[in-house]
Formats: structure tokens, sequence, C-alpha cells
């Protein structure tokens, strides 16, 4: 194994500060179509200008080049993952269940309390199955849907939907980050929980009231608009109760411990049988063929499976909601996150992470700076290596002998690393979470960034709790 260099915090900063640069220009330059390549491209000059920095520090090329192989093989869940909720997407347009969560959610969710609505909804799923990533895939996308058809802007949908996420995310057992979190700083998973609800609840009950002002002075679509939108989609789809089997089993093996993949391939798999039993005209249409056969449902299922899927209807609104990219629509995401991995992957080589991790641990004089160098070492990791993951462990390790040397409960830590590493990450465009959430609802992080209220609250509350020294755990 090679030791990680002692690079000077100057040099670990240079790859940084060009790369912000660089994508601050290149969106400017492209806009929201910056994600369609170009951030990618600069992702990796990123690397790059790390890896020069690296080679005149002496660093090898194939030590640069095995810690990218092994953040990519980090990621390799997550891919196949993203993969999977394209190819779930669009068996679950095909078969109804997307058209049916609108139908019924149109009737029951009033447009003046969606966007709590939302929040609450994904709070409980995530809770639930112990994944972020899972509620958007599932109730996520129905609710982006819903809330489009009411002419509530996405952004606000997308902030709402990812708020509730991550609270659940934070907060359930299930949840992987909740776990690495405690194992990090040294406490148990329960107590980190228990502790940890001292600055979630807070940033939760705000966002709540802060998406029930939004809502209240929403202009949404008129009921007029909604029966027409409502019979559109009973004249293409059959719209019945059972297709709810299916989400429902997701959910279920989800809780019960199933690894995702697993759920979301059997969930692909159910979406397909329920298409060819509710929707087979829906199915013959996808298949492009004119006359019912095995050949052409065999075809159809394929199609919504792999590649971007349209279904029309009598209303040009439900058109642009009825369109799923299948697996084909993920491979951009999948391409910023392998690019994201090698920035990251050669300032991990280069000793670049460490420095400014140390950098950080170094400036802390007093309680304060001690938890705000926590909260800006998990954003900067979230920034340069673009995984929570990382987020956690990097300062997690760098820290820990920190606060127990002043005194501090490990259950201090491991809240700051939850509040500001797990859910920041998805408040940047080229960071797994950003890129996948962005991905799957749709919506560009910087659309949705300042609605999701609850993500970049957490990191200044717990900021709050330290400055005014609440419930800040102190060791006998």
């Amino acid at each position: 194994m090679t030791k990680t260099p002692q690079l000077p915090l100057r040099s670990a900063l240079l790859p940084v500060v060009l790369l912000v640069v660089l994508l601050a220009y290149n969106v400017f330059v492209f806009g929201d179509d910056a994600l369609s390549g170009s951030n990618q491209f600069i992702l990796i000059i990123g690397g790059t200008i790390a890896a020069v920095v690296g080679y005149r520090h002496n660093v090898s090329y194939s030590a640069m080049l095995d810690k990218v192989a092994e953040n990519v093989k980090s990621v390799t869940g997550a891919l196949l993952i993203l993969l999977f909720v394209g190819a779930l997407a669009g068996t679950w347009l095909a078969s109804g269940i997307i058209p049916a969560m609108i139908y019924y959610g149109l009737q029951i969710i009033h447009p003046s309390v969606f966007l709590p609505a939302c929040i609450i909804i994904c709070a409980i799923i995530s809770i639930a199955t112990g994944s972020s990533w899972t509620t958007s895939a599932t109730v996520g996308i129905a609710l982006i849907g819903i809330g489009r058809a009411m002419g509530i802007d996405t952004g606000m949908i997308a902030g709402a939907v990812i708020s509730g996420a991550y609270f659940g995310d934070k907060l359930s057992p299930l949840s992987d980050t909740t776990n690495l979190a405690p194992a990090m700083a040294g406490t148990d998973l329960f107590t980190h929980i228990r502790y940890m609800t001292n600055t979630t609840v807070p940033s939760i009950i705000i966002t709540l009231i802060a998406f029930g002002f939004i809502g209240f002075f929403q202009t949404t679509t008129s009921s007029a608009d909604l029966g027409e939108l409502l019979t559109a989609i009973e004249e293409k789809f059959t719209i019945t109760g059972w297709l709810f089997i299916v989400p429902l089993i997701v959910i279920v093996l989800i809780v019960k411990k199933f690894p995702p993949l697993i759920a979301l391939l059997i969930g692909t798999l159910f979406g397909g049988l329920f298409a060819i039993i509710f929707q087979p005209d829906v199915v013959l249409f996808i298949s492009g063929e004119t006359t019912a056969s095995s050949t052409a449902t065999y075809k159809g299922i394929l199609n919504a499976i792999t590649v971007e899927t349209s279904i029309p209807t009598t209303n040009p609104m439900l058109n642009e909601l009825f369109t799923a990219g299948g697996m084909v629509s993920m491979l951009g995401t999948i391409w910023l996150i392998l690019s994201a991995m090698i920035f990251g992957g050669v300032m991990d080589a280069i000793g670049g992470l460490q420095s400014i991790s140390n950098a950080l641990l170094k400036w802390a004089k007093n309680t304060f700076q001690l938890f705000l160098s926590t909260v800006a070492s998990c954003l900067a990791i979230n920034l340069t290596a673009s995984d929570q993951y990382l987020a956690i462990v990097v300062p997690g390790k760098m820290f820990s002998k920190a606060y127990a040397s002043r005194k501090l409960a490990p259950e201090n830590l491991s809240r700051t690393l939850e509040d500001a590493g797990t859910v920041t990450s998805v408040l940047v465009p080229w960071n797994t979470c950003g890129a996948y959430q962005s991905g799957v609802l749709g919506v560009g992080v910087g659309e949705y960034f300042i609605y999701a209220i609850f993500n970049w609250l957490s990191p200044l509350m717990t900021l709050l709790f330290a400055a005014l020294n609440i419930k800040i755990r102190r060791l006998l």
C-alpha cells in the first residue's frame, strides 16, 4: 500500500478552485444543458489538474488510477440502481401504475396542501424503507406527476420530495448512512437517532411551515382542468386499485431488508406483468406493431424497460407527464457519476482531501469552531469527492479524537456528520446523490436547490445549536 502524501494546502485547493471556476463558467455557457455532457468533461479536466499536482508531488500514475478504480467500485451498486430505476419507471408507466397514482392523487390531495403532503408522504416511506433513493424512485416520481398536473412548479415539488425523503432517511434505523455515522463517531445507532432528533425535528417543522405558506399562495390548475385531465387518463389507461399491489410489494421488500437491486428488479418485472394484464393496448402501442401477438407483447415490454417511451393522450400536459426514459435515460447520470469519481479518486490519491480536512481541524480553537470545521469538511468532501459516504467517513475519522479530547460525547460528531454530510450531498449537481435525484425526478439541482429547505437548513441548525450551546452533550 502506498502512503498518502502530505500535500500542501495551497496545492490541495488549486484543483478545487479551478474546478469550481470551470464548472461555473460551463453552466453560464450551457445553462440547463450543462449536465448533458459538458460538466462531465469539466470534471475529468479537474481530475487531470489534480493529477498534474499529484505528479509534481511524486504521486505515481498507478496510485492515482488505483484510487479512481476504488472509487468507481464503491458506486457500482448506485450505478446498477440507476439502471433499474429507469427500467422500473418505464414498466410502471406502461402498466398504468404511475397514471393511477396521478389519477387518484389529483382527487385526494388538495393543491393548497400538496407540498406539505409531499414532505409527509416521502418522510413516512423513507423511514419505512431507510432509503431516500427508493422513495424518490417510487412515490417521488408519482408526486412530480401529480404536482405538474396541478400546475405546481417542479422545482418546488422536487424540493418537498427531497426534504421529506432525507428526513426519513436520517431517522430510519434501516438507512445505511444512519448506521455509518455513529460507527465512524464511536456511538451506538439508537443513541445517535435520538440525539439527532434535536436538530432534525426543528428543521423539518420549519420546512413544513415554509411549504405551507408557499402552498397557500400557489396558483394551481382549476377544477375544470383537473376534470379534463382525469378523463384523458381514463381514456388511455385502465385505472384500478389493483395496480397499487406492485409498489406495495416493492416497499414491503425494502422494509424486509431485501437488497434494493432485487426489490427494483421485482418491481420492474411485476410492472411488466401488470402492463400485459391491464394495459394490453398500451403495450401494443409501445411495441410499434399493429397486431397483437406474443412477439409484440415481448417487444413492448422490453421497449418500456430499455428505451424512451411516450404515450400520447388527448391532453398536452399529460403527454409530457406520460414519458419515461427507460434504462437509456440514466446513462447521462451514470456518466456524470463516473466523471465525478475520477476527480474524487485523484484528489484522494494525491492527499488533497486529507490536507483540506487537516487544515480545518487545526483552525478549530473552541467548540463552535470544531463543529464549524466538521460541517465545512463534510461540505468540502461532498464538493470534491462527490460521495456522501466519504463525506461521513473522512471527517468521522479525522475529528473523532478532537471531539473526545474536548470532552464532547461522540453523538455530537455523528449528528453533525449526518446534518452536514448526508443531506447536503443532494445539493451538489456532480455528487452521486445530486446526480441521482436530478436524473430520477427529471428536475435539475439548480431548480430544486432553494426548495430543498430541509437539506440546506440542517447544517445551519446544527451550527446554531453549537453556537448557543444547546443540546451539546459532554463526557463526564
